[in-house]
């Protein structure tokens, strides 16, 4: 099989190129994720797709595939799903913390994300020096969640397809369509999960609502920390909340705007050891959780709870 006439469509520049249909999209994806097509034709997929930008239709045809891929995950409980994929340069990595909140709340979380990533600490990292369980199939992932545990899978576990996809990165220098939908990725079967969907850029906040209404998506939209599904612990970002693809503003929370007249203390350092230890002593109480991070538990709960009230647990339908 060959993806070369899709390539065509897609691969005309920035004002030439012309969007597939989501039919198309999972066709072209599914044939990349089960290593149908050569080296050559995924690298001009890649960096054709990099140019011209996915569109809606796309990327849920795109995410219809992944989720064929993945392992099938039907969790009994309503389930909060942090994609992390981007690490902390800056910044300490909180995913863990916002994880383990939520986990004492009584949500069941999972993480997924690479394991490392060079040049960032990874929240797999962090969750190793907090010694956090890591799961490689469904049977661990509810073995965790039963200790009320948050539990982490390596994306290589989750849709090995798509973590080869992923790896291409190391060899064209560019993140490609598999980053972006690793980030959108909601491996559970139920309706009762919700995914953290996070922009790094403002402008594509609208192109994101616009996928999360197109597919009926529960899902909590934000920018992120970094790259990373966890609110800035200095200042609080927008949550919009959708559930069932429709926004909810009841439920939704405004940025925080103005001044800051108070900073949270962080840890000086970034390294996963250093963050470890800061986030043990929030779970413990010896230091106040930052209040971005505790507004944006209580929004995900709240937003669980609706979910809990407006539909029962049903199969996903692929896409969404």
């Amino acid at each position: 099989m060959t993806i070369t006439r899709y390539i065509k469509e897609i691969g005309r520049g920035k004002d030439g190129a012309r969007s597939l249909t989501e039919v198309q999209a999972h066709d072209l994806m599914s044939q990349v994720l089960d290593g149908q097509v050569t080296d050559l034709e995924v690298g001009a997929f890649a960096l054709a797709m990099r140019i011209k930008g996915e569109s809606t239709a796309e990327l849920s045809g795109f995410l219809q595939a992944a989720h064929e891929r993945c392992i099938p995950l039907r969790p009994s409980r309503p389930t909060v799903v942090l994609p992390s994929y981007n690490g902390a340069r800056k910044l300490p990595n909180l995913t863990p913390l916002l994880a383990l909140l939520l986990a004492q709340e009584g949500a069941q979380v999972l993480v997924h994300g690479p394991m490392s990533d060079a040049g960032r600490v990874s929240t797999a990292e962090i969750f190793r020096d907090l010694g956090l369980p890591f799961a490689r199939d469904a049977e661990e992932i509810e073995n965790g969640w039963a200790r009320r545990e948050p539990v982490f899978i390596a994306t290589a576990d989750l849709c090995p397809p798509l973590a080869r996809l992923l790896d291409v990165r190391r060899i064209v220098g560019l993140r490609n369509s598999g980053h972006t939908i690793a980030k959108l990725l909601g491996p559970c079967t139920t309706d009762a999960s919700l995914r953290v969907v996070n922009h790094t850029h403002p402008e594509y906040a609208n192109a994101l609502a616009e996928f999360l209404a197109h597919t009926g998506a529960n899902a909590v939209l934000m920018r992120g920390t970094e790259g990373e599904p966890v609110a800035d612990p200095r200042r609080a970002p927008k949550l919009d909340v959708f559930i069932g693809g429709q926004r909810r503003a009841d439920l939704s929370r405004a940025a925080h705007e103005g001044v800051l007249t108070e900073l949270p203390v962080l840890p000086r350092e970034i390294y996963a050891a250093t963050t470890a230890v800061y986030i043990q002593a929030v779970v413990s109480g010896e230091k106040p959780a930052p209040a971005p991070l505790t507004q944006q538990v209580d929004c995900l709960m709240r937003a669980l709870a609706a979910i809990e009230r407006t539909a029962a647990p049903k199969d996903r339908q692929i896409g969404a």
